[in-house]
């Protein structure tokens, strides 16, 4: 900014699709709030995936995608899942997940078993293996969304922040086209 320019208008909270109208220069697009909020979250999530990404990779010996895709057949319990329904959970591809579960299987976390809904299908599930590598996993990483995440934030925040997170998620998931 040139000297004695005016700072750039930075348009408050509620603004609305035709306040991006107010756009009309480079640096109003850099300094525009919703611009640099969704860049401060894209920021953090980048810099948080590669701090607790590493922590797992070091402590755990698995990467951070491998990590949820444990979480997700956790949480699907005793059958397992499709490889198309952890697709969709995890917003890949079904041939993506395919090479994932390949060298998950590979490496004793999981194991594919009979569809009784689908005989071309099979359904992953954990092995003791990765039952034991999702729940060390998960205590090391819980402790590190504890310290990178949420301890920065005030006491009194968090807790508001954590119900906003899942909002938001759950509105960006609802809005995706179904992977095929």
């Amino acid at each position: 900014m040139g000297r004695g320019a005016a700072a750039p208008a930075v348009r408050d909270w509620g603004g609305s699709v035709a306040a991006n109208a107010q756009i009309t220069t480079a640096e109003q697009a850099a300094s525009d709030r919703l611009v640099l909020a969704f860049g401060w979250l894209q920021g953090a999530a980048n810099r948080l995936e590669y701090i607790l990404g590493r922590a797992l990779m070091e402590e755990c010996g698995i990467s951070h995608l491998t990590f949820e895709v444990l979480l997700i057949l956790g949480r699907a319990g005793g059958p397992g899942m499709s490889m198309g329904a952890i697709a969709q959970e995890r917003v890949l591809t079904t041939g993506g997940v395919t090479r994932l579960v390949d060298r998950m299987e590979a490496a004793g976390l999981v194991s594919r078993a009979e569809n009784p809904g689908d005989r071309r299908g099979r359904l992953v599930r954990l092995t003791r293996l990765g039952e034991q590598t999702v729940v060390r996993a998960a205590r090391l990483h819980a402790d590190n969304v504890q310290r990178f995440l949420l301890d920065p934030l005030p006491a009194e925040h968090r807790e508001q922040f954590t119900r906003d997170l899942r909002t938001v998620s759950l509105a960006a998931r609802d809005a995706l086209p179904r992977l095929r």
